[in-house]
């Protein structure tokens, strides 16, 4: 019995068993309670930490990423630093377990935590086995916080309370990943949800837990359980969905999965759209020996005839070939002609979608393949967000069938990125069209709009609402309202025949519908903000002072809260305590930590009633409301 059926080399485990007998899935389960929904963040694919990973070109002997390489690579402050910031972002005074990549790794990172504040202790193969069983015992008894390892719980560990993972560890191995993830997906009580912190992009490798598998073609080995890269990604990934409330919108990580969304799919019984959620096998050209012309093959399937006399180069689906007219041009796996082109000599595939042609005199050129377009200059692809830009020289272009095309000359300072769209600045673009009331008599109102997942046109920028939707207006003088994660909506015209398609009018009751949102969620985010702050402080009602060297800090029985940074910290009365940062400079935090009455004052005296009186100078005090 096993939950990975797969192996990194491709073999099969057909010479073992005769037959597979699969379970429920993960998303089954999950729907039938006998899983914990989750939360996943991972770092984004423009991240520091994601380039470092995508430049690991060693591999082991299991064909995973060397881990000398990784350790070389990832085991740096920096690094472990950004670990480290995930977790206090993400799952502030959660329990938890870390995957490392090496013992030195995991060491360094309990060492990092607990140097900041977070109980945590690591155990690696080394660690001799009675001393192992202690601290397993005192990490599921809730005396440690955080479990740092090194593949010691990548299966057949249970500790059901769980509540975040964080993976450290690179892998190319679905079969880790799983077991990895799955370590926090059991269930405990009182235990709604899990945090996944994915710092090295195994997301983008494998998808989510709840992805579609095809344990059969493992099985028999005609897939390999193996991560590869895909460029395109999913519908309705964080740009798509609302923000997160407690995450910073250009942060390191982004919110690809929240557990409200995974939710709303499972009751209501809709698959999860993954773009690992229908894996393929790699398309293959093959030979045809007898009539030497190419075809594709995906595994042992093939799934476009030996029809080309040449085939230059194949990319995810998609293959470039000579047709038997000597016409070049490209196909899909099925051989459905995409794009023809003339006589030319060769194609090869780039990355972001773009085809480099030579022709018969040696010169190369450029296809989008995104919008059929080609470029003589050789293409740089911007990325903001989800939104591309080509740059062709001092040339900018849009990736959409109505192309955008900027010849100022301006510099990447010139574009603004607002998470679903873009904006770049261009006092030269034409013609005026009307803008919403907070920017009629602005300066800044020469910016062209690129939409998400908008591949028709660019806009014409006219202006924000309150709740940070958008108008924007067409080439040829229609009006849209846009938001993020939905389609933009017709809403005026310059020559409006009913009063609904006055603009004046759409954008005054736009904006009337958005001020009602914007304070509506502004309201519910504080309202949750203030059950969490008082949820998180009534855990800790049991801290109390603790001095270290000559500083003093709290904890709440062996977890450190607060670490010793002050010099003096009083007894906390209710949620609060006074803390002296230098002498006579006395301030007030809360049980977490947090400062809410800088340390300025002589003298502090906190209140049962939720007041403090406050010490300016002797006979002067003022009262504030905590």
């Amino acid at each position: 019995m096993t939950a990975t059926p797969c192996r990194l080399n491709r073999r099969g485990f057909t010479d073992l068993f005769d037959e597979l007998i699969t379970s429920d899935r993960i998303t089954d389960f999950i729907r039938q309670g006998w899983l914990s929904a989750f939360d996943y963040v991972s770092i984004r694919p423009d991240s520091k930490s994601q380039r470092l990973i995508d430049n690991l070109s060693k591999r082991g002997a299991d064909g995973d990423f060397q881990t000398k390489e990784m350790n070389e690579v990832l085991n740096r402050k920096p690094c472990i630093e950004r670990l480290y910031e995930s977790v206090r972002q993400y799952a502030d005074g959660k329990k938890g377990i870390v995957y490392a990549i090496s013992i030195s790794h995991a060491r360094n990172i309990a060492d990092f935590y607990r140097l900041h504040g977070i109980n945590t202790v690591a155990i690696d193969s080394k660690t001799p086995a009675r001393q192992r069983r202690q601290l397993i015992e005192e990490f599921k008894q809730g005396k440690t916080q955080v479990l740092v390892n090194v593949d010691v719980f990548s299966e057949g560990f249970d500790c059901p309370d769980v509540e975040f993972v964080q993976m450290a560890r690179p892998t190319l191995s679905l079969a880790k990943y799983l077991q990895q993830v799955g370590r926090g997906l059991r269930k405990a009580a009182g235990k709604d949800t899990c945090m996944l912190i994915d710092n090295v992009g195994l997301y983008r490798l494998f998808g989510l837990p709840t992805a579609y598998r095809d344990w059969k073609a493992m099985f028999e080995g005609r897939l390999a359980g193996k991560g590869y890269r895909t460029t395109r990604k999913p519908e309705y990934m964080a740009a798509k969905q609302e923000k997160n409330q407690t995450a910073r919108p250009n942060g390191p990580l982004e919110m690809v999965m929240s557990h409200e969304l995974l939710w709303d799919y499972l009751n209501k019984s809709k698959p999860l759209t993954d773009y690992n959620s229908t894996p393929q096998e790699k398309v293959k050209p093959f030979k045809d020996r007898q009539t030497g012309l190419w075809g594709l093959k995906c595994g042992q399937t093939i799934t476009a005839k030996a029809q080309y006399p040449t085939l230059f180069d194949v990319k995810g689906n998609l293959a470039a070939v000579r047709f038997e007219d000597y016409r070049t041009g490209i196909v899909d796996k099925e051989g459905k002609i995409r794009m023809k082109a003339d006589r030319y000599k060769r194609m090869k595939f780039l990355p972001d979608d773009i085809v480099a042609v030579t022709d018969k005199n040696d010169k190369t050129f450029y296809i989008d393949l995104r919008c059929n377009r080609h470029y003589m200059d050789k293409l740089v692809v911007m990325k903001f967000g989800q939104i591309e830009i080509l740059r062709a020289g001092r040339i900018f272009y849009s990736r959409t069938k109505r192309v955008y095309v900027n010849r100022s000359g301006i510099d990447r300072h010139d574009f603004f990125s607002r998470g679903f769209y873009l904006l770049i600045y261009d006092p030269f673009i034409t013609p005026e069209f009307k803008y919403v009331e907070s920017m009629e008599d602005s300066l800044n109102k020469d910016y062209v709009c690129i939409l998400e997942n908008d591949e028709e046109s660019y806009y014409r920028f006219c202006g924000e609402l309150p709740d940070g939707s958008i108008v924007i207006a067409d080439g040829e003088g229609r009006y849209y309202h846009a938001e993020a994660g939905k389609e933009k909506r017709y809403i005026a015209c310059l020559n409006p025949e009913t009063q609904t398609e006055n603009f004046k009018a759409a954008v005054s009751r736009l904006t009337s519908e958005a001020k009602e949102r914007a304070t509506q969620k502004q309201a519910d985010k504080q309202r949750t903000q203030e059950k969490k702050q008082k949820e998180r402080l009534t855990t800790l009602q049991n801290a109390v002072p603790f001095k270290s060297g000559l500083k003093w800090g709290l904890k709440s029985g062996e977890r450190i809260i607060v670490p010793p940074i002050y010099r003096r910290i009083q007894k906390p009365i209710g949620y609060y305590c006074a803390m002296e940062e230098n002498p006579n400079r006395w301030g007030i935090i809360m049980l977490d930590g947090k400062v809410v009455v800088e340390a300025r004052y002589m003298n502090v005296e906190i209140k049962d009633n939720g007041t403090a009186c406050l010490t300016i100078i002797p006979g002067k005090t003022k009262t504030v409301k905590l």
